[in-house]
């Protein structure tokens, strides 16, 4: 999508709606989409349920698309293959559960020490992520689209404090995908457990520690009640983008008129899930505060440790991988760019305004 046009669209997604004349000569489509996510995740979740309002809304009811939460259709971890075979004509998930498939497509959602919420979209909307990206997806049979954001995420719950680097040799954590690679390196024994298993796990001390979202996120599962260290920051996921995927034939198909509408309302869901985790995090965090939880920050020298180990795991992939190596190039001069600019203006602000307080 141009520039001019998603800035027209997202600007305009209150008000947009196609005039009874331009949606006379459209077909009536519906399609289905399958979501990684279950309604529990109620933010998640409804950047779906946005898409599917909005869209219906702006071309009348014509181009209609019924959501399905992780389960009813396809187990959520298998949403991307949905799309690429056509078993749905559209999806939401994180591209990042699928660097088993190539591990450029976590630059789509979040590699450790990454962009922010706010760099993320500058680079796939400004900076030339989302053309590499679809580059990515097109021999998949699939075309993506910003979806959502939850902004940076917390470190996880851990059920004894971590004091220093040693601590975590031998912890077994719930950690998945590129961060579990980099906790692998600092010696813990990273496991992959469905959202569902993650509190049980926990409480019977399966597991020691566990990371999923952020404050609202958490609090709604439950795991203040079975570990009361809550670290941050989430180092792996500093701006963890969601994504709807279309199956490029389907795509291919539809009036440029719905494609309009489409990337319209993905624009406006985009926004809105960021909007309203910013909203509900700090009351959430505020209740967890209050519960009993203790915060911390995790010590300096596992930050620089997971830094380091980072590094080394995107040399290596870049030797062997030509898609990532490419992708990874060109994204660490875009981050360059941005962490100068941040550190002049966003956090010599943050850093009075927030010390202050």
């Amino acid at each position: 999508m141009l520039r001019r046009d998603f800035l027209k669209g997202a600007a305009a997604a209150g008000s947009v709606v196609l005039s009874p004349k331009a949606l006379a000569d459209l077909p009536s489509i519906k399609w289905r989409l399958a979501s990684s996510y279950p309604k529990s995740l109620d933010t998640i979740y409804g950047a779906a349920e946005t898409l599917s309002d909005r869209l219906s809304k702006i071309t009348g009811g014509k181009f209609q698309i019924r959501v399905y939460a992780g389960g009813e259709i396809v187990p959520g971890l298998q949403v991307f293959d949905a799309v690429q075979q056509g078993t749905v004509e559209c999806g939401q998930t994180a591209s990042y559960y699928y660097v088993g498939k190539n591990m450029a497509f976590a630059f789509d959602t979040a590699v450790p020490f990454g962009l922010t919420a706010r760099q993320q979209n500058a680079w796939m909307y400004f900076g030339g992520g989302l053309q590499r990206m679809r580059e990515l997806f097109k021999p998949y049979n699939i075309i993506n689209f910003p979806g959502g954001n939850t902004g940076v995420q917390m470190g996880g719950w851990f059920r004894k404090e971590i004091k220093s680097l040693k601590d975590l040799r031998g912890l077994k954590m719930r950690i998945p995908g590129l961060g579990g690679q980099i906790m692998a390196k600092l010696g813990v024994v990273p496991q992959t457990l469905a959202g569902s298993d993650v509190y049980p796990a926990l409480e019977r001390g399966a597991i020691d520690a566990a990371e999923w979202v952020g404050p609202y996120d958490d609090e709604k599962l439950g795991f203040h009640k079975v570990a009361k260290h809550y670290y941050y920051p989430g180092w792996w996921e500093g701006g963890p983008q969601l994504s709807f995927y279309v199956n490029l034939h389907k795509w291919h198909e539809l009036p440029d008129a719905y494609k309009q509408a489409f990337e319209t309302a993905a624009a406006e869901a985009n926004l809105n899930m960021l909007a309203e985790y910013d909203y509900k995090n700090p009351q959430a965090l505020i209740r967890l505060a209050r519960s009993g939880i203790k915060l911390h920050a995790f010590p300096k020298d596992v930050m620089n440790a997971a830094y380091k180990s980072a590094l080394e795991i995107y040399a290596q992939e870049a030797k062997n991988n030509p898609a990532f190596a490419q992708i990874y190039g060109e994204w660490k001069k875009f981050r360059a760019a941005e962490a100068n600019w941040f550190k002049i203006a966003e956090t010599s602000y943050a850093n009075f305004l927030y010390g202050r307080r």
